[in-house]
């Protein structure tokens, strides 16, 4: 694999203007038309759009440029290379785990590839409590349409890995549907470490995807370079000031900040680091609505041993689904939850199990032979869902507040019953919620007895999280968002968000193609705006 081609380090060799990190170091002073911060979805998608219409782009990124030639499918490696910290960001209690991208495109250079559009019912949700009048399935359809195109999503022909298939198997014998997942690949080897970057290129990621096209056109990327704060005055930004910062992510001392200067300012750094930028900004928030309403598909696993060699490490590694759980009650009633089968490598695994000692070690043995499930709770719908809030530490990095109340582990039980059920129902020896208080369980009743008593409270019950949207968010008046229905903001007319954060509930979802769907709409008109043109993603 060290021998295919990178189109990352050939675009280098051609000239791409890549600044900061190892790279030239950036100027004090830079002057644009439009700066973005941030690589991830929003930001590539936005950056590609802008480009085709001849506009000077800059890209700030905080987190490091690294290719398939660095992608070595080893943990110890990509996750203190490409996530936030190191993968282990947490909320302010520690009760949830959050794995975010941190690197050029972002989580869309570390994700699983899953690719849903935004279900009706949530969009439908959006019409009718914030006001979005346009954003139904028909109007969104052909944004949507686009952005598969682009990023080759479609159907994955290949069989699902063990993993997958037991989901399918299980709920199958149970009635219940568990159709295929849409992936955003090309030519995929099927290795199954997308998580640690893809070493073929094959993942469709803003890495070799959207932001070489906008090099291409002439875009700048600052990399390893930290969005400080927005200057802004009388309704209008001025300026973003920028850090570098090492690789680990401390300030780089010694070496000067840039200030950026441009005709228009988009925010794009994730639903965590967006509304922290805006917050150390001091930006306009009269209705206390920033960072505010920040979701998570907050996630409770469940383990299971089998007779036969399960290898959850091999192949794609999420395929098979099922929404089954998200349709037993009404969206704004008690909280549904959306099954998947996560991959399982050996860091991620043994951090994320409960127990320790002899009993982890055990089950450590047994690696091979285990399967896991996951449950994205789908939060926001609800007067007891008001999800968390972002705030800023003392020196000025963000921390999500995010309390697990009795409504979202409510939740949480019922799916880790679920879950049991299909796993007996695939042919499972035993059984292992991830909870403080489980043990391994032989049977379906025995398991469902137990977890009908396990106290369901943070730190007990293991919550993870891959999906952060919410707090900039967008509605159709300035009392309910931070920004309008074209992803301005409500105040600095010169600003706009397009990234996930803009989602005024969680998605219901893997939020990928939702994030790419909503820039594409919102960068095409932001894009008419400054120039008369429209642009075409594909």
């Amino acid at each position: 694999m060290s021998r295919r081609p990178d189109p990352v380090a050939e675009g280098l060799l051609r000239g791409w203007r890549v600044l900061g990190g190892g790279h030239a170091q950036p100027p004090e002073r830079m002057g644009c038309d439009v700066v973005i911060v941030g690589s991830g979805a929003g930001a590539g998608i936005t950056a590609e759009l802008l480009t085709q219409v001849g506009l000077d782009v800059v890209i700030v990124e905080e987190g490091p440029l690294r290719s398939s030639r660095d992608f070595r499918q080893l943990e110890s490696e990509a996750y203190p290379q490409l996530y936030q910290e190191s993968a282990a960001r947490k909320t302010a209690d520690k009760a949830i785990n959050i794995l975010q991208g941190r690197c050029v495109g972002g989580s869309t250079t570390v994700n699983w590839t899953s690719s849903f559009r935004t279900p009706d019912a949530t969009l439908a949700y959006w019409q009718e409590h914030f006001g979005l009048r346009d954003v139904d399935p028909l109007t969104m359809s052909p944004w949507f349409a686009q952005a598969e195109r682009r990023l080759h999503i479609g159907a994955w022909l290949v069989p699902p890995n063990e993993n997958n298939d037991l989901l399918r198997r299980g709920a199958a014998r149970l009635g219940i549907a568990a159709p295929a997942i849409l992936r955003n690949v090309k030519d995929c080897w099927n290795l199954g470490s997308c998580g640690m970057g893809c070493p073929t290129n094959a993942k469709q990621s803003m890495l070799v995807t959207t932001i070489p096209a906008a090099l291409e056109r002439g875009a700048r990327l600052l990399v390893e370079t930290r969005a400080l704060r927005f200057e802004h005055d009388q309704g209008r930004v001025s300026g973003l000031l920028c850090v570098p910062v090492q690789p680990n992510g401390d300030v780089a001392t010694g070496r000067p900040g840039t200030r950026i200067q441009a005709r228009h300012y988009v925010v794009a750094g994730g639903a965590i680091n967006s509304p922290a930028l805006l917050l150390r900004s001091k930006a306009p928030d009269p209705h206390g609505l920033l960072g505010r309403r920040t979701f998570l598909h907050p996630v409770v696993i469940s383990a299971a041993r089998f007779d036969q060699r399960v290898q959850g490490w091999q192949g794609a590694p999420q395929t098979i689904y099922t929404d089954h759980f998200l349709d037993v009650h009404p969206i704004d009633g008690p909280m549904g939850y959306k099954l998947e089968a996560p991959p399982l490598h050996p860091v991620v695994f043994a951090t994320t199990l409960s127990g320790f000692g002899r009993s982890q070690a055990e089950l450590l043995a047994q690696f091979a032979h285990t399967h896991a499930l996951l449950a994205l709770l789908r939060d926001g719908f609800h007067p007891d869902s008001p999800g968390g809030r972002v705030v800023l530490r003392d020196d000025g990095s963000p921390v999500l507040d995010y309390p697990l109340n009795d409504f979202v582990m409510d939740g949480a039980r019922r799916a880790l019953l679920s879950m049991a059920e299909i796993q007996f129902a695939a042919g499972a020896r035993q059984v292992i919620p991830v909870h403080e208080m489980a043990r391994p369980y032989t049977t379906w009743q025995e398991a469902r007895q137990a977890l009908e008593t396990l106290p369901m409270k943070p730190l007990l019950t293991r919550v993870v999280s891959a999906h952060v949207m919410g707090g900039c968010a967008m509605a159709a008046g300035e009392a309910q968002g931070v920004v309008r229905p074209d992803g301005r903001h409500w105040q600095l007319e010169n600003l706009s968000v397009i990234d996930g954060s803009i989602f005024p509930t969680s998605i219901g979802a893997n939020p990928q193609l939702s994030v790419y769907g909503f820039a594409n709409r919102l960068a095409t008109g932001l894009a008419t705006q400054l120039t008369g043109r429209t642009p075409v993603l594909a």
